[in-house]
């Protein structure tokens, strides 16, 4: 990891900004496997490493994307931790609208879309211990200038500067994120909570009320109506078919 070229200070938040790591996921996974506190943050302007979903590439041009990752330890159950990733999806589309008037929608399960072209990813990895929750790293790619996109996918995803014609300042929508995940984490620590940033998020989502095909991790393949979300966040087809984790595509409007 790079020496650290700036800090961005939010309360509550321990933030470094380096110019160069591998992955920010990765430094903070290992930071969490040796007892780090939570809330550690760590972005980069360039990861030599970036990853998506199943340990897909994702590489962007230095100082063209947000490229962050957060280390908590929240108290919730092993089954309710993929709410973080729906915190911190959530917490970034409207801290984008808000500073940049760009709408964007939560494509389940962890990306950002724009009229469906992707904006930004979110990949959540989490350290269960005895079959308790100990930490999650969740960690956020968003597209924010030219550059930010691979050329393998500049036809189906975007920019945040490239929507919005103006010049987005990357520290201050960081802290405008940080402070608002750090409000719905604190919801979804009670039930009531989680009820709230899953009725949230059904306002903001790209994929109800479509037809989707969904890839699982063991390559099954399902084609259905999505249809709502659980207490937990997890997607409900409208044939019962209730999936945690998979890769969605949309098909068409219902």
């Amino acid at each position: 990891m790079a020496d650290v070229t700036a800090d961005v200070e939010v309360a509550g938040f321990d933030v470094s900004w380096v110019a160069e790591t591998g992955s920010t996921n990765a430094d903070l996974l290992l930071a969490a496997q040796r007892g780090a506190p939570a809330n550690l943050v760590l972005a980069a302007d360039y990861q030599s490493q970036g990853k998506g979903r199943r340990g897909r590439s994702w590489q962007a041009a230095a100082g063209s994307g947000l490229l962050f990752s957060v280390l908590i330890r929240p108290q919730l159950s092993v089954e309710s931790a993929g709410l973080v990733t729906t915190a911190l999806a959530f917490s970034a589309a409207v801290s984008c609208e808000q500073m940049t008037g760009v709408r964007s929608l939560l494509k389940w399960p962890n990306d950002l879309v724009v009229q469906d072209r992707k904006l930004a990813g979110v990949l959540a990895e989490s350290v269960v211990v005895g079959g308790r929750l100990e930490a999650v790293i969740v960690g956020m790619g968003l597209n924010v200038r030219s550059g930010s996109i691979p050329v393998e996918i500049a036809t189906s995803a975007v920019d945040l500067e490239g929507i919005c014609n103006s010049v987005v300042d990357r520290k201050e929508l960081l802290a405008a994120i940080l402070v608002r995940f750090a409000f719905w984490m604190g919801q979804v620590e009670e039930s009531t909570g989680q009820a709230a940033l899953v009725d949230a998020v059904r306002q903001h989502s790209a994929t109800l009320g479509r037809q989707v095909l969904v890839e699982l991790g063991d390559g099954t393949v399902l084609q259905g109506l999505a249809q709502d979300l659980d207490h937990q966040g997890a997607l409900l087809l409208a044939d019962g078919t209730r999936i945690v984790e998979g890769d969605v595509v949309h098909l068409r409007k219902a």
